[in-house]
């Protein structure tokens, strides 16, 4: 598949039988196809996906301090650098189109960090693992920009299959993924490739909080 997008329309259409979706993708799936989408599996390092929230505004410590300031996400859908982002603060009791007086989006995780440390937005949001190797490398001066906020864990890829498919079929690719082992030279390989250290069960309720967001955002 070229994109996304693409994988989307073949699942739906059943011109595959197993798809590789981020989590907003997920959603868009499961609502173009009227609820047709079962997500079979996840890495173990995406039930545990955090997004950060950063300021260089002294006075901002808390969601509740974005009211009536700029703020930016990443990509409009992007899940770790928007919409999970949104869910927490719709879940603070703030809605952003409401209650900050701009929101922006920068595009990318590396040009939200930019556009806080130059006091074009007073905070932004971001998938962790991008800041922490920012900090890492150096490349951000922590004693201005600083974390004020860290969401809970969320859920984001997954493999997904239609619905449709006969279960025996769906519990035999599940387990060929769930048993998967870093202990055997052909799975660890397998799980290398995919940057994970096992593979655990995923089901549709993980998906709640970003469909929620989705639709807050006017992005389903």
């Amino acid at each position: 598949m070229t994109d996304y997008a693409a994988a989307v329309e073949a699942l739906v259409n059943k011109k595959v039988d197993l798809a590789w979706f981020g989590g907003f993708t997920y959603v868009q799936a499961n609502t173009r196809s009227g609820g047709k989408m079962l997500p079979l599996v996840q890495r173990e390092e995406d039930t545990k996906f955090r997004s950060v929230f950063i300021t260089s505004d002294p006075s901002v410590k808390s969601l509740a301090d974005l009211k009536g300031k700029d703020v930016s996400f990443g990509s409009q859908s992007s899940t770790s650098g928007h919409l999970m982002p949104r869910s927490f603060v719709l879940q603070a009791g703030l809605n952003p189109d409401k209650d900050f007086r701009r929101v922006a989006y920068s595009g990318a995780h590396d040009a939200t960090i930019a556009a806080v440390a130059a006091g074009k937005v007073q905070a932004g949001a971001l998938n962790i693992s991008v800041w922490e190797k920012f900090v890492a490398d150096k490349k951000v001066d922590t004693e201005r920009v600083k974390v004020f906020y860290t969401t809970p864990p969320y859920f984001d890829y997954n493999w997904t299959v239609h619905a449709d498919m006969p279960a025996a079929q769906r519990e035999k690719i599940a387990k060929a993924f769930l048993s998967l082992s870093r202990d055997d030279a052909a799975g660890k390989e397998i799980l290398e490739l995919q940057r994970a250290t096992r593979f655990l069960p995923s089901k549709p309720e993980n998906y709640k909080g970003i469909e929620a967001a989705a639709q807050s955002a006017g992005l389903l």
